[in-house]
Formats: C-alpha cells, sequence, structure tokens
C-alpha cells in the first residue's frame, strides 16, 4: 500500500477494488462531467509548502465557522448539520 499511495508502483484498477474490498469496504465509480477547476486547484495546492496548506486549511475552517456564526447558529447547530 505504501508504494502505491508514494507513486513508487501503480497497480490496476481491478487491484484496487480488491484491496478496498479486503478492507471491508465497496468502491463506486461514477463517470461525470470534467471539472478543471479541480485540477487548477490540486496543481496551486501542489507547489504549496505543508505549512502553507494548513494555513490555507484553517483559513478556509475560519471562514465557514464565520458563516455559521453570522448565520446565528450555536456549535451544536453547526455539529448536527454537518452529519
Amino acid at each position: 500500500m505504501a508504494r502505491i499511495e508514494s507513486g513508487e508502483t501503480s497497480t490496476s484498477f481491478v487491484r484496487i477494488v480488491e484491496l478496498v474490498r479486503a478492507c471491508g469496504f465497496d468502491l463506486d465509480v461514477h463517470v461525470v462531467p470534467l471539472d478543471e477547476d479541480v485540477f487548477t486547484l490540486a496543481e496551486q495546492n501542489e507547489r504549496l509548502s505543508p505549512d502553507q496548506r494548513l494555513d490555507a486549511l484553517m483559513s478556509g475552517l475560519e471562514l465557514y465557522e464565520a458563516g455559521h456564526r453570522a448565520r446565528g447558529e450555536s456549535e451544536d447547530e453547526r455539529r448536527d448539520s454537518d452529519g
């Protein structure tokens, strides 16, 4: 698994499904329209250092929480709405 995750080796889709099922899960694949924005964001994040990625994540979390506060939601209501 570590070699696959690190990109040291590649494997077939069938093998990935087998590994997922060995963990007690199933893999559900859907074909959807291509979203170029996702690739652009991934490329931008790839250029950031781990610290910069963490800073961006924390900024996003702060924005998310500010949105809930602006709507007057309590912390319990936020947890309930997030699943």
